[in-house]
């Protein structure tokens, strides 16, 4: 939820855009929803940060998938861990999105990733590839590897973990893989280095232009 009025969004976006601009990548922009159909890029793709699985109906605060075409959107991101932990969505909910969002034509941003706990007792694995399980097949969803103990916790997955993960997704999904997990401009170009690693799903990052383009610059490079 930023920022907070329309006005700063409004410059917010119109600042990346042109900070971003000539970076040779596929860039996406995700506003909260009120500020979509107003947000006017060059160079950025817009998306949603959420989305319901219906396309109408008595469902009082959703989003529907036509709703977000008919502002501009291309994208949704589904999945998200803040989504699964803070809203519990299971697996079920998010798979009924994606599914949703792709028969109405919308590219998909699927997020997977493990908790600490899960990771500190060797079952890492087996929670994303569960989480995998319920991904439609499409060529038009793209996975995001959020590790949720390297989000705001001052930890950073090393290259070897993230190669590890990347590795493991894109075996079982021949999907691209994003990485998330608190991208920074500080630790972008060895975070970008990682072979696996098909670019980035950045969070607080990017409501810092400047530091948004550095970020853009490490995987250009």
């Amino acid at each position: 939820m930023n920022p907070e009025g329309l006005p700063e969004a409004l410059a917010l976006a119109r600042e990346i855009d042109e900070r971003l601009r000539g970076l040779p990548l596929l860039k996406l922009l995700f506003p909260p929803f009120v500020f979509l159909p107003l947000i006017r890029t060059e160079e950025l793709v817009l998306g949603a940060q959420n989305v319901f699985y219906e396309p109408k109906g008595a469902f009082t605060g959703e989003i529907s998938p036509t709703m977000l075409k008919s502002v501009g959107a291309r994208w949704v991101i589904v999945g998200h861990s803040e989504r699964r932990n803070i809203f519990k969505e299971d697996d079920e909910i998010i798979r009924r999105k994606a599914e949703a969002a792709l028969s109405h034509g919308l590219k998909v941003i699927y997020c997977v990733g493990e908790h600490l706990e899960d990771r500190e007792a060797g079952r890492y694995r087996d929670v994303v590839l569960r989480q995998l399980s319920y991904v439609p097949a499409s060529e038009n969803v793209v996975i995001a590897y959020e590790p949720v103990w390297a989000i705001g916790t001052g930890r950073n997955a090393s290259p070897e973990q993230i190669e590890e993960m990347h590795t493991l997704i894109k075996e079982r999904t021949g999907l691209r893989v994003l990485y998330g997990g608190s991208v920074k401009a500080k630790n972008a170009p060895s975070l970008a280095a990682v072979r696996s690693v098909d670019g980035f799903l950045v969070g607080g990052a990017s409501l810092k232009p400047e530091e948004f383009r550095k970020i853009g610059e490490a995987l250009a490079e």
